[in-house]
């Protein structure tokens, strides 16, 4: 539990930290002003893209690891970066997630499926890397996607607070609020059917795509 602790730090050295998901260009363009709109904003990122792509890869990916069915990595890994939405978000998801991946190697920790992670192509995406991580801490699969969750949880909020920019104290109502909404996401995410996967948020992508050309920015995305 405690590996699987580290996993969901914003401490882990993937660089996470460093992303805002276009959360700086909705700052930026006037659509997130303030504690409430970012509130707001987070909580429909969290239920329309990552409960419905992110969290179910993780949890297929966790369940491929595990069997060591590469062929199903390999296709879950080729999803989650055909449907980046744009240069910013694909980028994003191959350097954490080939990040992760340097880390275990580097660490000693050699599962065996971690060459067959490396050898993904482009690269290993984060949900798929994280996936393989969850597996070697030993946690049980609902435990990993919450960890995967709260990670996320702890980025984006740590983001805002430096975008919008809020207090430490609204940062932590922002953690509540996810929070409060994470079990019921994660427990829909880990058993969606395969066919009703899907990664389609326009605005965000427009959003993303703008924010690559954006004149000042904090943040990678």
């Amino acid at each position: 539990m405690i590996e699987l602790m580290r996993l969901a730090s914003p401490a882990l050295p993937v660089g996470g930290f460093s992303y805002s998901e276009a959360l700086e260009a909705a700052v930026d363009r006037g659509a997130v002003a303030g504690e409430t709109q970012a509130r707001d904003w987070l909580l429909d990122q969290l239920q329309l893209t990552l409960a419905r792509s992110d969290l179910p890869v993780t949890a297929l990916a966790f369940k491929a690891w595990q069997r060591a069915d590469l062929a199903r990595v390999r296709e879950l890994n080729d999803w989650v970066l055909q449907t980046r939405e744009s240069r910013e978000f694909a980028l994003q998801s191959q350097q954490t997630g080939r990040s992760l991946i340097e880390w275990m190697r580097q660490r000693g920790s050699t599962p065996p499926l971690l060459d067959a992670a490396l050898a993904l192509t482009p690269a290993p995406s984060w949900p798929v890397a994280f996936a393989l991580a969850a597996v070697h801490s030993g946690a049980p699969l609902r435990e990993a996607a919450i960890a995967a969750a709260v990670g996320w949880a702890e980025n984006m909020v740590s983001a805002a607070v430096k975008a919008v920019p809020l207090g430490q104290s609204g940062g932590q109502r922002l953690l509540d609020a996810l929070n409060a909404r994470l079990p019921a996401l994660v427990d829909a995410a880990i058993t969606l059917p395969d066919g009703q996967r899907q990664a389609f948020a326009p605005m965000l992508a427009i959003l993303s795509s703008q924010h690559e050309t954006q004149y000042t920015r904090l943040f990678r995305s």
